[in-house]
């Protein structure tokens, strides 16, 4: 009798065991779920928050240079040095703070949102402080290089941790791919931002140039001839001023998306993450640049991406001298950037309908026949609207598919390497690494190639070799960089077909972890 009650009170226990694991089981994976789907506010939030970097890029990309030349007026030298130097400096940086952010403590709001939260009021001071003419002339090339410096490694701590954050708003790859459209169209439209608000506004203020040799004069050396180019009325300190009050505004709109994007995006931990020992950064740098898919995806959008960094750096001195609209400019890279605005949803649409790879092909070398068209033909503003928003669609692209695709690769790594954890920092900081390495390099010797060429400084016309040079900066040159990155995407790995497979991989080994967690949880 006893025996046949120790039976029955085992056997219920037994059953009450197994049901309580059951119901574990089915909350963990309706959790799982719902921690898998976003919300469009949540995607629109993580989005706004990659707009500062790409509204401070644009400013800076298109007119930084011009403005050393013709506000800060710098010789070409000391310009060139000042953006080689940034740029390599921040380069330097991105694999540094990847590598502190990969071993930085999970705290209550995430791993990567305070260090977003803490560079904020510092990036946008010394942005701020980037546009301003020191009066010391002496000093001038020392303070555009620190401050230049200081805020590209500001950024850094900002632009790292956000883009390692695609890891961690969802585990459904899916879901990634939805968030990553979203940021591009964001930043996209921040690039037409930052284009709108550099231009519209220092457009009105265009800095005088000074009538030179190649300028012929009346006798009252007051009236240019033989040049369109009306801007008499305009002081030098009316252009400074406009440039601070473009930068005051964007710093006020960086501070703006960064509180959106702390306060509308929550940061997961993933379930079933592995607690493996942090690697040191050799280590970390080796198993990145060990890794094939990635090292050909990098090496791959290196090139294309200097290509349109080339395009992007020069493009205002190209319309300005050698096409001749220096009064225009500013209206032509707005187009530019409200064309690929438009076009990230078509590009969105076509690489989930057709694949990444056939979107690379297409989407890149759209851009070809009207990089060779603009340098081809005389003059013409139409011809040159035209030619921008072509460009923007090509652009659109270069901007959508290095983000969409860095997200296949980490989960590629992770289905070859399952016991290797805390690694995304690490992926997205070498290949903002490299890209920022590429542009620092394309701005130093675009500038160095400016300056050999005899670019005059605030001069109203420019020599034939500086024109022949920008033509082969923003045709020749691009085009060669964007073939050659074609040719490296050939042999990269990574189809639909394995990418759905890691898919199904990677959701494999979470349930595995979480039905692990549910039996260890049962037994305590």
């Amino acid at each position: 009798m006893v025996k046949g009650e120790c039976a029955e009170q085992y056997s219920a226990s037994s059953l009450l065991r197994k049901k309580t694991r059951s119901q574990d089981g089915i909350k963990i994976a309706k959790r799982r779920d719902d921690s898998g789907r976003l919300s469009v506010c949540s995607k629109l939030c993580y989005a706004i928050g990659g707009a500062p970097y790409q509204i401070t890029g644009s400013a800076l990309g298109f007119f930084l240079q011009i403005y050393l030349l013709d506000v800060a007026q710098l010789d070409p030298f000391y310009a060139s040095i000042i953006l080689f130097v940034g740029r390599a400096w921040d380069a330097v940086t991105d694999p540094t703070v990847g590598f502190l952010v990969s071993r930085s403590r999970w705290t209550r709001c995430g791993r990567m949102m305070p260090w977003i939260l803490i560079s904020t009021p510092f990036a946008v001071l010394t942005y701020f402080l980037i546009w301003y003419v020191p009066p010391v002339e002496q000093w001038k090339v020392l303070w555009y290089l620190i401050f230049y410096c200081l805020f590209q490694s500001l950024q850094t701590c900002f632009h790292v941790p956000y883009s390692a954050l695609t890891m961690f708003i969802s585990m459904d790859q899916k879901e990634r791919d939805s968030a990553t459209a979203y940021r591009m169209t964001v930043e996209v439209l921040g690039t037409v931002v930052g284009t709108a608000i550099q231009g519209q506004i220092v457009g009105g203020a265009i800095a005088p140039c000074l009538p030179g040799d190649l300028d012929v004069l009346d006798n009252s050396n007051t009236t240019l001839l033989g040049s369109d180019v009306n801007i008499s009325h305009i002081s030098l300190d009316e252009t400074k001023r406009a440039y601070l009050i473009a930068s005051a505004v964007i710093c006020v709109m960086y501070v703006l998306c960064a509180a959106v994007l702390f306060l509308g995006v929550r940061e997961q931990e993933e379930c079933g993450r592995l607690k493996t020992e942090p690697m040191s950064f050799f280590e970390g740098m080796r198993m990145v640049m060990g890794y094939g898919p990635y090292v050909k995806l990098v090496m791959g959008f290196l090139f294309t991406s200097l290509a349109f960094m080339l395009l992007e750096g020069n493009f205002a001195l190209f319309i300005s001298y050698t096409m001749g609209f220096r009064n225009d400019f500013q209206n032509i890279l707005l187009v530019i950037m409200l064309s690929g605005t438009l076009s990230i949803p078509f590009w969105q649409w076509f690489l989930t309908r057709f694949g990444k790879k056939t979107a690379v092909y297409i989407g890149i070398t759209w851009a070809v026949p009207f990089m060779i068209l603009i340098v081809c033909i005389e003059s013409s503003l139409i011809v040159a609207y035209v030619v921008s928003v072509a460009a923007g669609v090509s652009v659109a692209a270069a901007f959508l598919l290095p983000w969409s695709m860095l997200p296949d690769v980490v989960d590629d790594f992770k289905v070859k390497n399952p016991d290797s954890s805390g690694h995304e920092a690490i992926f997205y900081s070498f290949y903002v690494f490299f890209t920022k390495f590429a542009s620092g390099i394309s701005l130093g010797i675009s500038t160095l190639s400016l300056d050999f060429a005899g670019f005059v400084t605030r001069g109203c016309s420019q020599p034939d070799a500086v024109n022949l040079t920008l033509k082969v900066l923003v045709s020749a040159a691009p085009v060669v960089l964007i073939f050659l990155g074609l040719l490296i995407f050939k042999t990269y790995p990574i189809d639909e077909e394995r990418r759905q497979g890691n898919r199904k991989l990677l959701q494999e080994m979470r349930d595995s972890n979480q039905d692990s967690d549910t039996e260890l949880g049962s037994v305590v």
